[in-house]
């Protein structure tokens, strides 16, 4: 032997302590110890093993504080506690580095200790934390026999993971028989499609694997609960003094929503008056009334009786019923509403659809859907103004082009837009007119060697040539005429009076002019027009004569007033959309005002419901597409 905790244990079970041991734990695990008597009922036997003083389970609280789990000796013994300041700082040890921590009662050194009272601290270990901690008060002859202790007390943490595996087993094994209850029930129900088999088989079997007395199903009928099957009876008379009773005690579990269990609880928060008549009237029983819903709300109860020395105070038993009970309900009632004849079922749904609308439940909803009618009857009685929305573009009512006479270059531009000009007087601008000087010099001088060639046919008496000398040289005076008047229209002169709209040429001095190219346009803004774009949707409505408004997009706030002088038969493609020309006349004349402005115009396109108005285009988009 060497002497180590291993050894010295293996020594001990040879010899027979360690049959005596696994006795000791096998009595303390075969003992039917409540869960919150376990703890200190495993240091008492710990106690025993080792020959300790006193045990205690300690664990850090709040603030840090030490919290006693369990001791032994009890807490309630005197001084019993005492010793338990020493054990402070080797349990903070243990905690802290989470290994078994012995040292001497008196904190003495180690080594200098052979004998005497002696701390071991047992760290409980969860999910690679420490959550508390053993402490035992142990005295030893030396330290051979120190280890010894240590080694049989190091099983105090497996001895209680070990009860905390035992207590999950027995748990889930628990939930399993319960649930293999509920299954069995749903099995039994599932056997028949009808709902007077379905109702007896829940309540038979019910009332055999919960060895009840007497298990009733009532349903809500109008405002009372009819009873409407009973285990181990074929037919149920209401005329039955017990049946009324079992109803009344239905009634009661429906008018409170609860679960109604006789006999109560001083704190239950429910009446059980006539639970208590029912149990008094068919001799003490215990009672139990559980109400099945559908929507949040009851529409049927289960009432169970059996014998008091079986009460129901069990929350187990009580949530298996309540389980079962859930998962019956959708079944029997979907059997119990196709079970009726046809008028029943009409008549219910009647009831149903009617209560929905007048009962007291969704007022709110019902309160809007009623605001929403009356609102609806508004819209289509009562009528407005309907207005056909339009983009607009501002006009000048009189403006006018300057185009190029001739092939030519710009020479000069004397204006620049928004500059005033006046008609007949101002000039705009000049084209080059050297090309056409040159021309009309080389003209001249064929022209005179017509003349010459004219003049010497005559003095020859040759009358054909001069002739044809003179002809020519006609020719050529008109071709000199023309080019007189392209000079003379080189000078680019106003056609009316008013604005410059066109934009800046002067940066095209220069460039070459095509006959016929706008280079300047002149605009009377002191006389606008509108023209709106009214979109193919609404066109039909406009008609000439019609007033309307306007507002321009530099100028929300200025509404203009128009009225519709002429409408374009034929539509346009602008902004991806098919819209048709309105020419419209202006009610006045705003400083502000000039042409190309932009804006949003609103046609009066006479009265019209409300409703409508609002719906109008969703509906003509439905019969365009649905073709009615």
């Amino acid at each position: 032997m060497d002497g180590t905790p291993q050894s010295i244990t293996t020594q001990n079970r040879n010899s027979g302590g360690g049959r005596s041991n696994d006795q000791a734990i096998a009595a303390l695990f075969a003992r039917d110890i409540p869960p919150e008597r376990f703890l200190a009922e495993l240091l008492v036997t710990q106690c025993r093993l080792v020959g300790a003083d006193a045990a205690v389970f300690l664990r850090a609280g709040e603030a840090d504080r030490l919290e006693v789990l369990a001791a032994c000796p009890p807490p309630n013994t005197p001084g019993a506690l005492d010793w338990v300041a020493k054990a402070e700082k080797p349990f903070r040890q243990s905690m802290r580095e989470g290994r078994n921590v012995v040292v001497p009662e008196e904190n003495a050194p180690a080594a200098g200790i052979q004998t005497g009272c002696h701390l071991v601290v047992l760290p409980i270990h969860a999910q690679n934390n420490v959550r508390a901690a053993a402490v035992f008060r142990v005295r030893a002859r030396d330290q051979h026999h120190l280890r010894l202790i240590q080694a049989r007390l190091e099983s105090t943490p497996l001895l209680l993971r070990h009860h905390e595996l035992r207590l999950s087993i027995e748990t889930k094994q628990a939930a399993t028989n319960r649930l293999h209850r509920v299954f069995a029930v749903l099995d039994a129900v599932n056997q028949t499609n009808r709902f007077q088999g379905v109702a007896m088989a829940l309540c038979n079997a019910m009332a055999t694997r919960l060895e009840c007395r007497r298990v009733s199903l009532g349903f809500l009928k109008g405002r009372y609960v009819e009873v409407r099957a009973m285990s181990h009876s074929d037919a149920v008379s209401r005329e039955m003094q017990a049946v009324q009773a079992i109803e009344a005690a239905m009634e009661e579990c429906l008018d409170q929503d609860l679960e109604v269990v006789h006999p109560a609880a001083e704190a239950a928060p429910y009446a059980s008056r006539a639970a208590g008549r029912l149990s008094a009237q068919q001799g003490p029983a215990s009672i139990l009334s559980l109400p099945l819903r559908k929507d949040g709300r009851v529409v049927a109860v289960m009432t169970f009786e059996r014998s008091p020395e079986k009460p129901f105070t069990s929350l187990e038993e009580i949530e298996t019923l309540r389980l079962t009970c859930d998962l019956c309900t959708p079944r029997l009632l979907e059997l119990h509403c196709h079970d009726r004849w046809f008028g029943a079922r009409l008549a219910a749904e009647a009831r149903k659809g009617l209560g929905s609308i007048l009962g007291p439940e969704h007022t709110w909803i019902k309160l809007a859907a009623g605001l929403s009618f009356v609102a609806l009857i508004l819209l289509a009685t009562l009528k407005g103004e309907y207005r056909i929305n339009a983009a607009f573009t501002l006009e000048a009512r009189h403006q006018q082009a300057v185009v190029a006479p001739f092939e030519s270059f710009s020479k000069e531009i004397l204006v620049e837009p928004g500059d005033y000009v006046d008609g007949g007087r101002t000039l705009l601008g000049r084209l080059e007119t050297a090309e056409l000087r040159l021309k009309r010099a080389a003209l001249l001088a064929e022209q005179l060697g017509y003349r010459k060639q004219m003049a010497a046919a005559m003095r020859d008496r040759k009358t054909a040539e001069a002739q044809i000398a003179q002809a020519q040289s006609d020719k050529v005076a008109a071709e000199i005429r023309l080019i007189d008047r392209q000079i003379t229209q080189a000078d680019l002169v106003a056609p009316i009076t008013g604005w410059v709209v066109s934009e800046d040429r002067k940066q095209q001095i220069g460039a070459p002019v095509e006959t016929g190219d706008i280079l300047f346009e002149i605009a009377s803004i002191d006389d606008l027009r509108a023209e709106l774009y009214v979109p193919e949707s609404a066109i039909a409505r406009v008609m000439p004569a019609q007033t309307g408004e306007l507002a321009s997009v530099g100028h929300p706030d200025q509404k203009v007033g128009f009225v519709v002088e002429r409408i374009n038969p034929i539509a346009e493609v602008i902004d991806n959309q098919n819209v048709f020309r309105v020419q419209a006349r202006l009610d006045e004349y705003r400083e502000w005002m000039r042409p190309g402005m932009e804006g949003e115009a609103r046609i009066a396109a006479g009265q019209q419901s409300y409703l409508w108005i609002a719906s109008h285009r969703l509906v003509d988009w439905l019969r365009l597409k649905l073709w009615i």
